[in-house]
């Protein structure tokens, strides 16, 4: 058996026995929250608990983690470092590369391995791409991302490109409180400026709401900030170049209606129900001042929580864990048969592998 005819065979059997590996590559948020991350996290764990060698790859030793703000049963996936150099990377072996990390394809393109894009946010596709030049050039032909507005750009931009879609989930512990709503407004935007400016906004526009609070919810532990979160009476969303939202569902699987900018690319989860919209940034403060108002006088209307609560019945663990399953059950078939093609066309006729 000819060297080259021994790795596929290794490389086939690795395959069939899941014995190969899932690299993906994240980045060190040194320790903020970030919803892209607790993503990663949980499509490492699912890999893992469905019988795959799941990796969460990082650039650096000192790699900080997330246990302070996804906690133990999460951080506990397996890691490795770039830079220990311990990596050994084999032809069986899959490494997926979040569309941030585009300026790294060029490193890896002579690895033997195959090689996918986790686009979560669609802004940054071409971030750190050079101009005129895709995935495909770099050898990478697949991605994963998470919505059909998501697929619609990238098909745009990379027509041969396959893309699988596996949407998140909303943990459990993200739900109405027990107890009265506060007079509390969670706010939530990608720039802190545009918190401090919305803030002092409605203080200025509604100086007789100076005894209501608001509530940045950054750099905490994801369940002390869907604790929080629930004990809210609205939330304040902002984010332009939001690929998906994970905010608004959380608010909204709160029970807490959620005020917001429409971002550049709409939701698809979005409708003139589930919360109240506006598409100028500038009119954000004038909805949320009429919002507590009716608040106070309890004039929210009950088709506003029905929507919200049938908007997040989709975002359930189990359909999570469902996508994940069929779309690598898909990726490691396909990976399975063109190894078996690439080893039948050296394998002589009438001599088989052994």
């Amino acid at each position: 058996m000819t060297e080259q005819v021994f790795k596929l065979q290794e490389t086939l059997d690795k395959l069939n026995s899941k014995k190969s590996r899932i690299f993906l590559l994240t980045m060190d948020t040194k320790g903020v929250q970030k919803a892209s991350i607790a993503y990663n996290y949980e499509l490492v764990k699912t890999l893992n608990d469905l019988g795959y060698n799941a990796y969460i790859m990082h650039e650096k030793n000192d790699y900080m983690g997330v246990e302070s703000w996804l906690g133990s049963e999460l951080s506990s996936v397996p890691h490795v470092s770039i830079e220990s150099k311990q990596i050994n990377v084999e032809l069986s072996d899959l490494v997926i590369v979040p569309e941030i990390f585009g300026h790294v394809l060029e490193q890896i393109k002579s690895m033997p391995c195959e090689k996918m894009i986790l686009c979560q946010s669609y802004d940054y596709i071409l971030e750190t791409l050079p101009p005129g030049t895709t995935w495909p050039v770099f050898g990478v032909h697949r991605v994963i991302t998470t919505t059909k507005g998501q697929t619609e750009m990238i098909k745009s931009l990379m027509p041969t490109v396959d893309v699988s879609e596996i949407q998140l989930y909303i943990p459990n512990y993200f739900k109405p409180t027990s107890k009265p709503q506060s007079p509390i407004i969670s706010i939530h935007t990608r720039e802190p400026r545009d918190t401090m400016k919305i803030i002092k906004s409605f203080y200025l526009k509604f100086p007789q709401y100076k005894w209501i609070s608001f509530r940045d919810l950054r750099n905490m532990s994801r369940e002390s900030f869907a604790e929080s979160l629930s004990d809210s009476c609205a939330s304040v969303w902002v984010d332009d170049i939001s690929g998906f939202g994970t905010f608004p569902l959380e608010s909204m699987k709160c029970g807490v209606p959620v005020i917001g900018k429409v971002p550049n690319l709409q939701p698809e989860w979005m409708t003139e129900n589930n919360g109240v919209w506006t598409y100028e940034f500038n009119k954000v403060v004038d909805v949320l001042g009429s919002y507590i108002n009716k608040w106070l006088e309890d004039e929210i209307p009950q088709e506003l929580y029905e929507s919200m609560a049938k908007t997040v019945e989709g975002y359930e663990k189990e359909s999570f864990i469902s996508s994940v399953e069929n779309t690598f059950k898909s990726i490691f078939d396909r990976k399975i048969r063109e190894t078996k093609i690439n080893l039948e066309k050296l394998t002589p006729v009438g001599v088989e592998n052994e």
